[in-house]
């Protein structure tokens, strides 16, 4: 039996565990922090129950597809539920205090291009065929890149691709911002259809038209929402990857990936190979676990500079000084006290000056933008559980430099001065953007997570929220993949590697790892498995 061990709890280290262990592997998940998730924690104060993570329910065939894998299905494993409006979106205020009315971004395809129509008259025709651009792109995306492990070049040569060739390289070779520009002239249809960059970790100058690929998720398909927040996928994920005979160890931090030199091969072909990890458990006390694989759902920064040796490293550190982080993030989660009508599920706050809110993030004169343009999730406007009766649960999401200096949140420590502005000056824009005035004194639960924190508890590269920014030298091949180039048996996965950030990609990656496993070469997802019960 395959001896696998898994560094990290996060979505990827869970679906890597449970997909190796249904097949066959003997696996073990060592995890460094207390509880399972990584990046998709979650929080308990005061009886509400934040999400300090992703919220945002997409690319929901990725889901269906990975239960599939384990012989389950999403309906059997999580209650989802569409939410209406998907968001809203709310417009910085005039000089003069005057405002634009919010915009909703209704469900169904047909009600946002009528949202669309009474904003700009003229752009129905516009809208439905970047729409129908967008679902061809996501189809032809799902197909042949993003669970492609790219180990064969033949991968790509399929009728479909080739086909498409011309418009692929038209959505390659140009921007995101200037794709939608050329498409709609309203200010803020130009934000709703760029902002999706942001979540890809990259300004929407510089993240390639092709990722207009994400509007036929939220605009086409809708928002959904998983009872319970995205805490409950974690326990899912983790029950599953139990189920499937896989230990999950907490409190277990891998210190450093061992090699030796591979027997019976050629000089000239000559690798390492993998042979364990070196394991501090909670107390202090080191051990030594033997692996034929090593699976790393940690940071790949941190994977490939401190815990294999230089002689080891595929991806050094002056090959990171040539990469571009995504953005940190300021989260705040606050409990408030009596309704928030004004505020839906899922809520935007975008300023005017775009190209200063983005050149504060990404720019070399970094700072934290002000103001920001934000991201409020109200959950317990679906779920009741997420807070007492008549409160509300806030979870806000300020992108800011990828900057460990910026400091941390109040979660972990006394909160730094620049994370504690920075949520302050967050929740009176919210109060004022929003027309809720009294905001501040209803808050009655206050926390914080900063750029810091994320390079604590997870060893972000830079204090980077997401990972690497999906520009185009950063993506689908162009992206580190998931197998060392120097030691056998040593694979990665996670938002740090391909195919790249969000809970779906690290689901993706999981797989790709499995592929790599089984020296599978195709470009689509695995066939699932056939289930007993049917």
């Amino acid at each position: 039996m395959t001896r696998t061990v898994i560094i990290g709890a996060g979505v990827a280290g869970l679906a890597a565990a449970a997909l190796l262990a249904r097949e066959g592997h003997d696996v073990v998940v060592l995890e460094k922090n207390d509880r399972v998730g990584g990046r998709s924690g979650t929080l308990m104060r005061a009886g509400f129950r934040f999400d300090t993570g992703p919220s945002w329910y997409l690319m929901p065939r990725v889901f269906d597809h990975f239960f599939e894998m384990l012989g389950t299905s999403t309906e059997e494993q999580v209650d989802l539920r569409f939410v209406q409006p998907g968001y809203r979106v709310f417009s910085e205020p005039q000089p003069d205090g005057s405002r634009r009315d919010p915009l909703d971004i209704p469900l169904g395809r047909d009600q946002v291009i009528e949202a669309f129509w009474r904003i700009e008259p003229d752009s129905t025709s516009a809208i439905q065929a970047y729409l129908d651009s967008a679902r061809r792109t996501e189809k032809i995306a799902e197909r042949y890149f993003l669970y492609n492990p790219f180990t064969r070049p033949a991968s790509l040569l399929r009728k479909e691709v080739i086909a498409g060739v011309p418009e692929l390289a038209r959505l390659l070779t140009t921007s995101l911002e200037s794709y939608v520009a050329k498409r709609f002239s309203d200010p803020v249809l130009r934000q709703v259809l760029g902002y999706p960059a942001v979540f890809l970790g990259t300004n929407p100058a510089d993240a390639p038209a092709m990722y207009h690929l994400m509007s036929a998720l939220d605009l086409d398909e809708g928002v959904q929402y998983p009872m319970g927040g995205f805490w409950t996928l974690m326990e899912r994920f983790e029950a599953l990857a139990r189920e499937a005979g896989a230990r999950i160890e907490t409190n277990a931090e891998v210190l450093a990936i061992h090699t030796d030199r591979r027997m019976g091969i050629p000089r000239v072909r000559q690798r390492r190979q993998v042979t364990g990890v070196t394991v501090r458990e909670d107390g202090g006390a080191e051990r030594y676990e033997v692996a034929d694989i090593v699976v790393s759902g940690a940071d790949l920064h941190h994977t490939e500079t401190r815990l294999v040796a230089s002689s080891d490293q595929s991806y050094p550190e002056r090959w990171w000084s040539r990469r571009t982080s995504g953005p940190g993030a300021v989260i705040a989660m606050l409990g408030v006290r009596g309704e928030l009508p004004n505020l839906p599920h899922h809520s935007l706050f975008f300023t005017k000056d775009w190209a200063a809110n983005f050149a504060a993030i990404f720019g070399e004169d970094s700072r934290v933008p002000e103001p920001a343009s934000i991201y409020v999730c109200k959950p317990s406007a679906t779920d009741a559980t997420v807070a007492p009766a008549g409160h509300e649960n806030l979870f806000v999401l300020v992108p800011v430099p990828a900057d460990p200096g910026i400091g941390k949140g109040s979660i972990s420590a006394k909160p730094s001065a620049s994370v504690d502005a920075a949520v302050d000056t967050a929740i009176d824009q919210i109060a004022l953007w929003a027309g809720i005035p009294d905001l501040r004194s209803r808050i009655v639960v206050r926390e914080s997570l900063g750029p810091a924190d994320f390079v604590d508890d997870y060893f972000s590269w830079q204090g980077g929220m997401l990972g690497p920014a999906h520009t185009l030298s950063q993506s689908a091949m162009f992206r580190a993949q998931n197998a060392s180039k120097k030691v056998a048996g040593l694979y990665y996965a996670g938002a740090t590697t391909a195919p790249g950030v969000g809970v779906p990609m690290c689901l993706i990656s999981a797989e790709l790892v499995l592929k790599r496993i089984r020296r599978d070469h195709s470009a689509g997802p695995l066939p699932a498995p056939a289930r007993a019960d049917r």
